[in-house]
């Protein structure tokens, strides 16, 4: 059986892991974050590729992508979450299963800001607070779905 295509995008300001905000995110760059997630992808029968992106128009334009061939998506799209309504237009047309994922949990930082996700909607499950153990746990979830999927888009 062959792997299973999943794309895990990140948006802005997440190719800083490692050196951002040690205390909020850790110290895992995304260089790291990036094999382990082909890593872990591997051993679920999924071939993961990871992309990261300070510019909105290229998430979208990835997300069009993964609509339009059906791809899997682990999404962290950072701040965009919380206000871009151009990201949350992008995952409603997702047809292959999305799942959201955020290192810290967004729900307890201070910024109320933070506090409301436009991707979680469109998401068969939001991962928050994992530190980067939580791309882990958004590649389990789309591995198990694709095991227990019984057609259809997959949401």
């Amino acid at each position: 059986m062959s792997a299973t295509p999943v794309l895990v995008l990140n948006g802005p300001n997440l190719g800083r892991l490692g050196r951002r905000q040690p205390e909020i995110y850790g110290d895992t760059t995304h260089e790291q974050l990036a094999a382990l997630c082909a890593e872990w992808g591997r051993a679920l029968a999924l071939e993961v590729e990871v992309r990261q992106t300070n510019h909105e128009g290229e998430l979208l334009d990835w997300l069009n992508t993964a609509a339009d061939e059906r791809v899997p998506v682990v999404l962290n799209a950072g701040a965009w979450t919380h206000y871009s309504y151009a990201l949350f237009d992008a995952c409603a047309q997702l047809e292959a299963p999305l799942v959201e994922v955020h290192i810290s949990d967004p729900s307890q930082r201070p910024e109320v800001f933070r506090h409301t996700s436009l991707v979680e909607p469109h998401a068969i499950a939001s991962v928050v607070g994992l530190g980067v153990a939580g791309y882990r746990r958004a590649l389990e979830l789309l591995a198990e779905h694709a095991t227990s999927a019984t057609g259809g888009h997959g949401r």
